[in-house]
């Protein structure tokens, strides 16, 4: 499970985000939706304990991210949206790395699956500073889901792939779901999210519009001339500014 409690963030005087309070429990697929600036980022990185938070807790796992950040992060696993690999480590090689640093075992055969699985085969010998933005980020997920993690964070993580790896990685998504993992994506593609999330969370300026299930999103900001989609839901709860 993934915590949220009363999470703030600040830079000087500037509120990345204010007072958010959330969780995303084993099953669950929670799209992270809000204009550019609205602190989607900020709260990903707090979760993952790249940024720490000015105030509030944050567990994953049971495990809280400032107090015991590596049992934290042992659980978890975070894609950014621009992930910078070792421009000089073949793809096999990062996935070496992964099993190294998270200290697995037995961890080739689960290696092998997901380089086939992720169309990376014939690129497993290639150092990443050749290989394409979509290739790049395959290498990127399957990294992330190496050590099996039950917490899994994406940052626009359809960015680059072409179709057939759109549609790998929702259908990877959706089965670490059902095995349990507590899934947390943001992305501006709302199409994605309402067909792959179970729950969204509605961020502006930093502070939570909307949280819970994507049909009481529907109820919460439906009209009489609203066509029920995700993006017309999303437009009048950002523009209207209604919590």
């Amino acid at each position: 499970m993934i915590q949220v409690i009363d999470y703030h963030k600040t830079y000087l005087d500037t509120v990345a985000v204010a007072g958010l309070t959330f969780e995303v429990r084993p099953g669950e697929i929670l799209g992270l939706l809000g204009p550019n600036g609205a602190g989607k980022t900020t709260t990903m990185r707090a979760i993952t304990g790249i940024i720490p938070p000015t105030r509030g807790q944050l567990i994953v796992s049971g495990r809280d991210v400032v107090a015991d950040p590596v049992g934290a992060k042992s659980q978890l696993a975070y894609v950014p949206d621009d992930p910078k690999l070792f421009d000089t480590l073949t793809v096999w090689e990062h996935l070496e790395f992964v099993a190294a640093a998270y200290r697995l075992t037995q961890w080739e055969e689960q290696a092998e699956r997901l380089i086939v699985r992720f169309e990376l085969t014939d690129k497993r010998t290639s150092v990443a500073q050749d290989l394409s933005r979509g290739m790049r980020q395959k290498v990127a997920i399957c990294m992330a889901y190496l050590h099996n993690p039950s917490s899994i964070l994406f940052d626009e993580p359809m960015t680059g792939l072409d179709p057939r790896g759109i549609r790998t990685m929702k259908e990877s998504v959706a089965e670490h779901a059902r095995a349990g993992a507590a899934v947390l994506i943001s992305s501006h593609l709302l199409a994605l999210v309402e067909d792959l999330c179970t729950h969204v969370l509605i961020l502006h300026h930093g502070r939570s519009l909307f949280f819970g299930k994507m049909e009481e999103a529907r109820t919460a900001f439906a009209s009489v001339d609203s066509d029920g989609s995700l993006e017309e839901l999303f437009f009048r709860a950002t523009e209207t500014g209604v919590r």
